[in-house]
């Protein structure tokens, strides 16, 4: 038996309410669990993106500038309401509020990964981008830290290190949503209680960071 063309209409709104659902669930998640901000962001395709600025430097990889903020705390009716004035938008996470975040390339980030967890070190959550780079959140303040921290343990020329840290001001675009028209961003280590609400301190990681950055670009 056929499906008619009401049926189909059914099944697709349907799905946008699932899909809708999954993404307000993890947004609440993000706010009632781990403490963070969060930011509806836009999205991308064909190049264009949902902005609606033909001269848009970064498309489908920035905030809604009119969109409100779902601040730490919400519960999922309040980010319900708020994500139903911009359905599809991307999740975007501030940093410099609850953490901010060392950038390195994503083989880098993997191999990282493992040997920060053979030392036993404590690690927070690791953000794949579609793009190839790896987000380690770290504790607050650590950006503005970096060149300090760097220098101290013997890289005098962070330039030459394929690595950044991203502090306040800047965004990242959180699982399971798309970035830049490139494909959705990935958990390489999801949020836990012990670390997402308390993420390390990034001299602790970084050593390992700038060494596995640096031979990655060499």
């Amino acid at each position: 038996m056929g499906f008619t063309i009401g049926g189909m209409r059914e099944i697709r709104s349907g799905t946008r309410r699932r899909g809708r659902l999954a993404e307000c669930t993890a947004v609440a998640e993000f706010t009632g669990l781990w403490g963070w901000d969060v930011v509806p962001g836009a999205r991308a395709a064909g190049g264009a993106c949902s902005c609606g600025r033909s001269d848009c430097a970064a498309p489908g990889a920035h905030p809604l500038e009119f969109a409100p903020p779902v601040p730490a705390g919400a519960t999922l009716d309040e980010v319900s309401k708020t994500w139903a004035g911009f359905p599809g938008a991307a999740v975007m996470l501030p940093v410099g509020r609850a953490f901010d975040v060392i950038e390195v390339s994503e083989p880098a980030g993997q191999r990282a990964l493992v040997r920060l967890e053979r030392m036993g070190l404590p690690l927070g959550p690791v953000i794949a981008t579609p793009d190839g780079r790896a987000h380690f959140l770290v504790a607050p303040g650590a950006a503005a830290d970096l060149p300090r921290l760097l220098y101290r343990m013997g890289w005098d020329d962070p330039a030459a290190l394929d690595l950044r840290g991203l502090g306040p001001g800047a965004h990242i675009t959180a699982p399971p949503s798309d970035r830049g028209g490139l494909g959705p961003v990935r958990w390489l280590r999801p949020p836990a209680l012990d670390s997402a609400t308390r993420p390390p301190a990034a001299r602790l990681l970084l050593g390992t960071l700038a060494y596995l950055a640096h031979r990655s670009r060499a």
